[in-house]
């Protein structure tokens, strides 16, 4: 327990031990033994320390070359430094080094009070050289504020509002760090900028990647802005997704389903994805497929279906509409017939409804039969196909309609979906990224 007790206590006093070091004074020691020379170096490391700071309660004592030094000191750098100076002064053969910390409250606080005035002192005398140099920052910063704040030429240049804004923002950020330098330069700390930027870069890299995702979509924001893939009111499809176009916003792409509903896609996934634009060109392709029996005469049943479709008055002549066999079904021949439209004026799927109901009341009228599929179910008991013989119903024919003519066709449902649009872009003040020229011609 006693020794427990000591050894807690030595540990407790070490930081207040008296500073030994391995650094002593190298070379031949004389022979002869002078105490004028002991006065003399006691004397000579006497002065070098009151031209220092920090040790005025140093003693120094010289015999026979050996020097010896007592006191206190404000830390430990301090009293080790002795040792350097004595081992410098000629004839010291070697040093006893016994200073120990002061434990002197207002001794240890005097330094670092001397050290907060000559700060104070030095921020002071800086003062005017700062007030030049946040003058100098303000005056830039605010230069960059003005000409981001102005319409031209950000508003020519780009496509639309999303672009201007961030043409705003690079100048604002340009004329910001611009502010920074000329402000470090004005007060020669132009070394701390290099600090800032690393720090900004270490901090913007693990910003990016926690919010990578958002990066992304703003990324993407950017890229369809630019290249405009699509105008408002334009059908497209997107990852499966049919629907006509309300707006781009800097966060997704907003469409209108034929249903009424909202669709909302991000952009980053409409970047990535294969856009299918409808509306991009005015002549648009339908196709409706014929099913005809196997001993019909497919030449005429072709030419009967390409005459009935080209006959309608919504079809346009060019391109020219066209017909092929696409298949052979298990129990018909499938013909297909092809026409094209102005869809900005025609409903594609009214058009498409027409082109079948004519075509079918049209075979029917030339008695071009067009057969079902048919199943023929045995249970158990019942006659196999070799002990009877199933009778083959006959096919079943439609009523031929008296109103031959076309119907009307007009795009009515596009029309509706796009005042529904041009109604909601109106009333929401959300910015649109698509070209303002295609907003004007709406």
């Amino acid at each position: 327990m006693i020794r427990a007790l000591i050894l807690i206590a030595l540990l407790l006093a070490s930081p207040l031990a008296a500073q030994q070091t391995t650094d002593q004074p190298q070379g031949t020691i004389a022979v002869d033994d002078s105490a004028t020379q002991d006065a003399a170096i006691a004397v000579r490391i006497r002065n070098i320390l009151s031209e220092l700071e920090g040790y005025e309660e140093v003693t120094v004592t010289v015999s026979s070359g050996i020097v010896t030094l007592r006191g206190t000191t404000v830390d430990a750098a301090t009293a080790t430094r002795l040792n350097d100076l004595a081992g410098r002064v000629e004839g010291v053969v070697a040093i006893e080094n016994e200073v120990t910390e002061t434990t002197d409250v207002v001794a240890r606080l005097n330094p670092a009070v001397e050290r907060f005035r000559d700060r104070m002192m030095q921020m002071i005398a800086l003062l005017p050289l700062a007030t030049v140099a946040i003058l100098a920052f303000v005056l830039v910063t605010v230069l960059g504020f003005v000409l981001a704040r102005m319409r031209y030429p950000w508003d020519r240049l780009a496509p639309n509002a999303f672009i201007a804004d961030i043409y705003r923002q690079v100048v604002r950020l340009l004329f910001l760090v611009g502010g920074i330098v000329i402000a470090l330069d004005i007060l020669g700390a132009t070394a701390l900028l290099g600090t800032i930027l690393g720090a900004a870069g270490i901090v913007g890299l693990a910003i990016g990647f926690a919010v990578k995702d958002t990066v992304e979509n703003f990324i993407a924001s950017i890229m369809l802005s630019i290249r405009q893939p699509f105008m408002p009111n334009d059908t497209v499809e997107i990852e499966g997704d049919i629907g006509k176009v309300i707006r781009l916003t800097s966060r997704a792409t907003i469409l209108l389903s034929f249903d009424g509903n909202h669709i909302r896609i991000p952009n980053s996934t409409v970047f990535k994805s294969r856009i299918v634009n409808y509306t991009r060109n005015d002549e648009r392709r339908f196709l409706i497929g014929l099913g005809v029996a196997y001993d019909t005469d497919l030449a005429a049943a072709q030419a009967l279906a390409l005459e009935t479709v080209r006959s309608l008055p919504f079809v346009l002549d060019a391109p020219e509409p066209s017909v092929w066999i696409e298949e052979l079904g298990d129990s018909a021949v499938i013909i297909n017939v092809a026409a094209w439209i102005a869809q900005h004026e025609t409903s594609f799927l009214k058009a498409r409804s027409e082109a079948w109901r004519l075509s079918l009341a049209a075979f029917d009228n030339a008695g071009i039969v067009m057969p079902e599929n048919t199943l023929r179910v045995l249970g158990v008991g019942a006659p196999q196909p070799s002990d009877a013989t199933t009778p083959t119903p006959a096919p079943v024919k439609a009523t031929p309609s008296a109103d031959l003519a076309a119907q009307d066709v007009q795009a009515t449902d596009e029309a509706a979906l796009e005042r529904i649009i041009n109604q909601e872009r109106e009333e929401r003040g959300e910015d649109d990224l698509l070209n303002r020229e295609s907003m004007q011609q709406e």
